[in-house]
């Protein structure tokens, strides 16, 4: 018997009040995430990953409207009490948000963030705090990091940057990370360190992790399980491994054929054609439907279930059993 969810979300809507009415950023999403597992959100830029991820930890503005459930450790956290929520924020659930530069504080240092972090979560001395602050900083690979404590985040180079935005959300020994694409603005070599990093922390820490990424070569190379947002909906989630073999929705076939496969030199891409959904104009039936090469008068008709396929996979596409090998188109 499988262990059950560290995380489970069901039914999560988000919806933000705007000058031009309700904008639907996320729309029924189910994820569950188990202990040890690196589960990746993938999805096209304004998919919803990242408004997802926010409102599991309700970090989001006061314009927005955030229902559903959503379970950690057993425990219910949209309805919890906000005092309950800033002990479980760094200490249950780490964030590493998108843009370190901007997420970090400009004018405390880097130690004092992580300290920060540190007295919210019951280190009290501050002999104690330091000297964790230290080991955090070595851990993900910051050289000298005694004395790079007081340096300041413009001090740091992007990847030292996110090196330090990692410590700060490692700092509580959280059972669950969620990093927000956590290489984007990085060179490739950086991010690699940053993924490989990211490993070896959940291998080593026994912690669970959601990847959000819009890059597949990340998912296949770091990821577990991998659910695929479209419109703010769960498209598709599989492991990895089935969903590469062989993607049970049009839009993840679109989306595998459309990144760069190698082999002959100046090969055309396969982009995705039309534009993504007009989040504050929800779709009757499926939403890819006007980008979809598969579709049917009956995806128009109605919004299809996310539905069992085999032991592991799951999808919400009407046009799962007849997508051909995505390789071979």
């Amino acid at each position: 018997m499988s262990a059950p969810p560290l995380l489970a979300v069901r039914n999560l809507d988000v919806v933000f009040a705007t000058p031009r009415g309700p904008l639907h950023a996320v729309d029924g999403v189910d994820l569950d995430v188990r202990p040890g597992e690196i589960l990746g959100l993938v999805g096209e830029s304004g998919s919803g990953k990242s408004v997802t991820l926010r409102a599991i930890l309700r970090l989001l503005r006061g314009n927005a409207s955030v229902s559903g459930d959503v379970s950690f450790m057993g425990e219910e956290l949209l309805s919890a009490p906000e005092r309950r929520m800033e002990q479980l924020r760094g200490a249950g659930i780490g964030m590493i948000f998108q843009e370190p530069m901007t997420a970090l504080n400009p004018v405390l240092t880097i130690g004092l963030q992580i300290e920060e972090t540190l007295a919210a979560h019951g280190t009290r001395g501050a002999g104690e705090r330091r000297a964790r602050a230290v080991e955090l900083m070595g851990e993900v690979g910051i050289p000298a990091p005694e004395a790079r404590l007081a340096n300041y985040p413009h001090e740091f180079s992007g990847g030292m940057r996110q090196r330090a935005m990692i410590a700060i959300a490692l700092a509580a020994s959280p059972a669950l990370l969620l990093a927000d694409e956590p290489t984007t603005a990085l060179d490739v070599t950086i991010q690699d360190q940053i993924l490989r990093l990211l490993t070896r922390l959940t291998n080593q820490l026994g912690m669970a992790m959601i990847l959000v990424t819009h890059d597949l070569g990340v998912v296949a190379e770091t990821c577990d399980r991998v659910s695929v947002i479209y419109a703010g909906r769960i498209a598709e989630t599989a492991p990895v491994e089935a969903l590469f073999a062989a993607p049970r929705h049009a839009y993840t076939h679109a989306l595998l054929r459309s990144a760069p496969q190698g082999g002959t030199p100046r090969t055309p891409l396969s982009p995705i054609k039309g534009q993504p959904a007009q989040m504050s104009e929800p779709a009757k039936g499926c939403a890819f439907v006007p980008r979809c090469e598969f579709a049917e008068a009956a995806c128009e008709a109605r919004r299809p279930a996310l539905t069992p396929v085999g032991d592991a996979q799951a999808s919400a596409c009407l046009a799962r059993d007849r997508l051909p090998p995505w390789r071979t188109m």
